[in-house]
């Protein structure tokens, strides 16, 4: 089941990078990226990982979506510069889509690499204490943390300077409230991931 849940995870974060230049809406409450309702999926995935199988694989699992999330950048670097056929006319669209500004890039890998591995650690030495007993608290506690460090390291270095201090401290808030309130919902997920993985696994391992 690990090979499924890494796939998912990369897959998850190779995704939201893409849709990432999508904005949406919440009434007149926030304005979010579309990345946004993917990404918060990757936390649950980690938790997951550190509940079963522990915190090397799950640091592991981190690794891979930041090569991944790099090499992914070096591809759609290379295809936007590649010269457009004649017949294909939306290189301007093409380029607007995938072309994300070099800035706003390294603040999401830098965002992604602090607040993920942040949330295994965090994530571990709650179980390290409590064994398998209240996940949801750690599942809950790790990624609220993480998510808060996620919002304010991205949204900083991506607009520092670019804008007010009061709308950056409007834009984390607002962001971190949408996703402190996603965590509690996704919460759910996380048992049934871990119930799932290990009733899987238990009757692989036991004599047919």
């Amino acid at each position: 089941m690990i090979f499924y849940l890494n796939g998912i995870f990369v897959g998850l974060l190779i995704l939201a990078n893409i849709v990432a230049v999508k904005l949406f809406s919440i009434g007149n409450f926030a304005i979010l990226p579309a990345a946004v309702i993917i990404y918060i999926f990757t936390y649950p995935i980690i938790d997951v990982i550190v509940e079963v199988y522990g915190k090397k694989e799950a640091r592991r699992t981190v690794q891979a979506g930041l090569i991944m999330q790099i090499l992914a950048l070096i591809f759609i670097t290379i295809a936007i510069h590649l010269p457009a056929a004649p017949v294909f006319k939306e290189q301007s669209s093409f380029e607007t889509i995938l072309n994300g500004s070099f800035r706003v890039i390294i603040a999401s890998l830098i965002s992604y690499a602090v607040s993920q591995n942040l949330d295994v650690f965090v994530f571990n030495k709650l179980k390290s204490a409590h064994g398998q007993k209240k996940l949801w608290l750690r599942n809950n506690a790790s990624t609220m943390l993480s998510q808060l460090i996620d919002t304010t390291i991205f949204i900083t270095i991506a607009f520092y300077g670019t804008m007010p201090i009061a709308v950056l401290g409007s834009l984390i808030l607002t962001q971190y409230i949408f996703k402190f309130f996603a965590a509690i919902l996704t919460t759910p997920l996380v048992y049934l991931l871990v119930h799932f993985i290990r009733r899987k696994e238990s009757q692989e391992v036991s004599p047919s």
